[in-house]
């Protein structure tokens, strides 16, 4: 089962372990395994909760954006196709 956890939830995990609590305590209560944690570390450390929403918001749209551009691009060579052909 995965669970999902809020970006509140995963900074006060990171701040837990930097105050001293250790790391199998923290995946021990959150039912995570370690390298989930350091992955959330790598990602997360030294971030506020307003920032780690605001890096969250910036990929959603990041990823929209990407989608939009992949589907001009195979629109400006489908008319490429249409227009090379020869009438």
């Amino acid at each position: 089962m995965k669970k999902r956890y809020t970006e509140e939830q995963i900074i006060k995990a990171i701040k837990d372990h930097e105050a001293g609590v250790k790391v199998d305590d923290i995946c021990r209560r959150l039912g995570i395994s370690t390298g989930t944690f350091y992955n959330w570390r790598s990602k997360y450390a030294g971030m506020e909760v307003n920032e780690a929403k605001r890096m969250k918001d910036l990929e959603l749209e990041n990823n929209k954006l990407k989608r939009i551009l992949a589907e001009k691009l195979l629109e400006v060579e489908a008319l490429k196709d249409v227009i090379s052909k020869k009438w």
